[in-house]
């Protein structure tokens, strides 16, 4: 037996030295130490020996199996690194491979006017807050204000999951989470995708985005919320850009108002754009928080006052970069896109 257990350890020598894949050193492996495997025949056969025989029989046996283990173990090894080499090789890559035609990307026009608005009212001193796009029909319409029978509750506008559970009509539900987590004073923005049951046209989608502000403290008055306003416009749009704020109603500010602004491709003196009136289409609304939705907070109303605005940042977008059609900013239209 030990003759052969040498013999055996022999023969694999040679064999696994002209084993070049993976594929033959396990074909080696099983033929040696497979269930029905030159080795394993060898320890079946231990019965037949003299019991004086077997520890030393046993002893090499394991001796030749684990020498052949290590061979095939390090035969793996340096098959691998072969096959490694070649492949590093065959896929170089030639860094200097000049690239004329790489075309890079770049921000999305919607993506760039929402970083660049949240810039701006970050140097403002708000803080930018996110919240949950699937909301509670209560932070979405109870806490603000709106009454039962308001229209933007019905089935038609909004979308519901149930009775209680809506994807969110607007990013005010961030306002009251904020509010009702930190109190007063607090200084705020926050923006995110909005979804409203809309025809689709030039300026409307079922899907949209906003960003919403909210300043809640002491003595904050509508000038406040005027002189903020202004200042966004000129610094977003450029000094010589006008405002107009007209009186409008919305249930979570009281007084509230709208805001116009100079149509950017007449300058003010009108055109086919802005039919002749020198205003672009309603930019934003805004007004003085509505002391329910302060209560409903749990903030005092009679301590504390506050402004909130909000605006549609694809509306935004369309006016800054002169965009006439809201729909060319879903289509993923190459030709559009690369303007930017």
């Amino acid at each position: 037996m030990k003759e052969k257990l040498f013999g055996i350890r022999n023969d694999f020598k040679n064999l696994i030295k002209d084993a070049n894949t993976i594929k033959e050193i396990d074909d080696l492996r099983v033929k040696y130490l497979g269930k029905k495997g030159e080795i394993t025949a060898i320890l079946k056969g231990m019965r037949d020996i003299s019991p004086e025989e077997r520890p030393a029989m046993g002893s090499l046996a394991n001796e030749v199996r684990e020498e052949i283990e290590n061979l095939i173990e390090n035969k793996k090894s340096e098959v691998n690194k072969i096959l490694l080499d070649k492949k590093l090789l065959n896929e170089r890559i030639d860094v200097t491979l000049k690239t004329d035609n790489l075309i890079l990307g770049h921000r999305h026009p919607l993506k760039k006017t929402l970083e660049d608005l949240e810039d701006l009212f970050t140097h403002m001193g708000f803080t930018v807050y996110d919240g949950p796009e699937i909301e509670t029909v209560e932070n979405n319409f109870d806490l603000l204000n709106a009454p039962k029978d308001h229209p933007s509750r019905d089935m038609s506008d909004t979308f519901y999951f149930d009775k209680n559970t809506i994807l969110r009509s607007q990013t005010s539900p961030v306002q009251i989470r904020a509010m009702k987590e930190y109190g007063a004073p607090i200084r705020m923005v926050c923006s995110g995708r909005v979804f409203r049951s809309d025809e689709v046209d030039a300026t409307h989608s079922p899907m949209f985005h906003q960003l919403e502000g909210l300043v809640v403290d002491e003595n904050i008055s509508l000038a406040n919320l005027i002189e903020t306003l202004n200042y966004f416009v000129k610094t977003f749009f450029g000094e010589d850009m006008k405002t107009r704020f007209r009186p409008h109603y919305f249930p979570f500010t009281e007084p509230s108002l709208e805001v116009d602004t100079t149509c950017p491709n007449c300058g003010g003196k009108g055109c086919s754009s802005c039919s002749g009136t020198g205003w672009s289409m309603e930019l934003l609304g805004g007004g003085m928080v509505h002391p329910n939705v302060l209560r409903n907070c749990g903030i005092d109303p009679e301590k504390y006052s506050g402004f909130a605005f909000g605006m549609g940042i694809d509306r935004i977008a369309m006016v800054r970069y002169q965009i006439k059609d809201i729909r060319m900013m879903f289509d993923n239209n190459k030709k559009f896109l690369e303007q930017f």
